[in-house]
């Protein structure tokens, strides 16, 4: 293999990931919907990690256990946090 195959190789892998829908139709969605951890982690470009470190500080909106293997966050009380407001 020579330089520039092995170059395009490397490009494709590191494209970046697509773009979940409720991220890209966020501005869309009603208060009422919920979205989960990629979304609220692409929102406020932090790591998933950083994420539940705030709501254990209580920095954070607490998500929602929808079922159980489901949890998430209200869209309303997100775009709150994301405007500095009082989400509570």
């Amino acid at each position: 293999m020579n330089t520039s195959n092995a170059l395009k190789s490397t490009a494709r892998a590191d494209s970046a990931a697509p773009i979940p829908s409720a991220l890209r139709n966020f501005d869309d969605l009603p208060d009422s919907a919920f979205v989960r951890l990629p979304v609220v982690a692409s929102l406020f470009a932090c790591s998933p990690v950083t994420i539940w470190r705030r709501v254990k500080k209580g920095a954070f909106p607490v998500p929602r256990k929808l079922s159980e293997a489901v949890t998430a966050w209200n869209v309303g009380e997100l775009r709150k946090a994301l405007k500095g407001e009082a989400w509570q």
